[in-house]
């Protein structure tokens, strides 16, 4: 925090002033989030009516927009785990005043990932397929398949992060109970007092929260890595050219927290200038996320070269030419007119690289750091170029297998578009309702940020 004198009352006070009656402009923009959210809905009707076909998914395409926003949302939902599980454990100070809105994003994203496996099926409405369990049709789950995979992983993930995220509630949501009987509102006391679990602040009850939050911080750190490793290995276990490789799983992992870390201050920074939050999300707090950014940046840069590197040094033809079809396109010899097909993976592929390696290098100073405007700004980019490389990977060598035969192009069509844009609205529709809902910052870590517990002196 900065040099502001801070009182558990202006705590309270600030934190609580962000869940009043809202401003007008706040349901223009929530009209937004809806209005992109219907148009997803509108083109899912289209498809469940129409078919997948008439989706761009086609032979031998059969992964396209879908598992890339599948991939994608997954990596945005990394950013919560790590700040609130794995900077816990580390200590770090600066994630107290972001690890509330990130583990809600961490829930969101999670949620908006795992509906498109199944709407990549087409037939979303058999979804219970995919459990094990007994039945009458005598089937049972092929746990060789990647989509079996997803659905453990995803609800796994998400199972934690939702109990993650509400044992860090508890004590924030007794003091909105308490507001709400103090103020006579009874409807909003009748639904707070069941989430607070009866918190009443005793030191027993801090003793068994301290060590419930510890328990499941040490649990889901190992899920940071393993959950996006697991969807890695949809394409690692394969022996398609470019996806059969053993740097997939370190470079999702750092993929996943370098786009999330990026989503969390895409979504901050507005919250901070709009609330007026600058004593809490402080330039110190910008500046770690910054650095922590352009850690992961250079590690998904490393990983770029060395898939090349890999491609090469195999000795594969077939590795060789997908990396070579990747930026820029078909090679001479395999063309009957000798020109480049420069396609949809081709510019992936480009703005991946501008977005994810070029457009972080100016937060290395301190001032563009600083200056959250650019910061904003470097982030949006890294979310497209996030979007993009794993379309790179997912589009990109579907296309260029191993026979010339087999090959197809591939371009998103409207529906797919629309289901995309929807999806967002999503994420932001909820992301909006909760920061009016629930305190979008950890009340009581505040509390104990601004005023530690002293220690016993030692006495000889």
């Amino acid at each position: 925090m900065s040099g502001t004198t801070f009182t558990y009352g202006k705590i309270n006070d600030d934190m609580l002033r962000m869940l009043e009656r809202p401003h007008p402009s706040y349901f223009l923009l929530l009209l937004g989030f809806l209005t992109a959210l219907g148009l997803g809905v509108l083109s899912l009707a289209v498809q469940v009516n129409v078919g997948i076909g008439y989706s761009g998914i086609n032979h031998p395409i059969a992964w396209g927009v879908y598992i890339t926003n599948f991939v994608f949302w997954i990596g945005i939902g990394h950013a919560g785990t790590l700040i609130s599980a794995v900077f816990y454990l580390t200590r770090a100070p600066w994630r107290t005043a972001i690890y509330r809105a990130a583990e809600a994003m961490t829930v969101f994203a999670v949620m908006t990932a795992g509906l498109f496996p199944l709407l990549h099926t087409g037939r979303p409405w058999l979804a219970y397929w995919l459990i094990p369990y007994p039945n009458q049709r005598m089937l049972w789950v092929n746990f060789k398949s990647p989509l079996a995979w997803d659905v453990f992983a995803v609800s796994t993930y998400m199972t934690v992060s939702i109990l993650f995220f509400m044992i860090g509630l508890i004590p924030d949501i007794a003091i909105l109970r308490d507001e709400a009987i103090r103020k006579g509102q009874k409807l909003r006391a009748m639904i707070f007092t069941p989430l607070s679990l009866f918190w009443r602040g005793t030191n027993y009850q801090w003793m068994h929260y301290m060590r419930a939050y510890l328990i499941y911080a040490a649990i889901a750190t190992p899920l940071v890595f393993s959950v996006h490793s697991i969807v890695s290995w949809d394409f690692a276990m394969s022996s398609i050219p470019g996806w059969h490789t053993t740097i997939f799983a370190p470079y999702f992992v750092a993929g996943a927290i370098f786009s999330g870390l990026a989503m969390v201050m895409t979504v901050l920074i507005p919250v901070r200038v709009v609330f007026g939050l600058e004593d809490y999300i402080t330039d110190h707090v910008v500046q770690s996320v910054c650095r922590v950014i352009i850690f992961t940046s250079i590690i998904v840069g490393y990983a770029y070269a060395t898939e090349f590197f890999i491609g090469w040094y195999s000795g594969s033809p077939f590795e060789k030419a997908i990396f070579y079809f990747r930026p820029f396109g078909l090679m001479e010899e395999w063309t009957l007119t000798g020109e480049q097909s420069i396609g949809f993976p081709q510019i992936a592929f480009f703005l991946m690289v501008f977005c994810n390696v070029i457009a972080p290098i100016p937060l290395w100073r301190w001032k563009i750091r600083n200056n959250l405007v650019a910061v904003w700004i470097i982030c949006g980019l890294i979310n497209v170029g996030m979007w993009f490389e794993r379309f790179n990977i997912v589009g990109s060598s579907l296309q260029r297998e191993f026979l010339p035969a087999a090959w197809g192009s591939y371009w998103p069509t409207v529906v797919e578009f629309g289901i995309t844009v929807g999806s967002f609205g999503f994420f932001f529709t909820l992301f909006s309702l909760f920061v009016k809902a629930l305190p979008p910052m950890a009340i009581m870590e505040l509390k104990e940020a601004a005023h530690p517990p002293m220690k016993k002196e030692a006495h000889g």
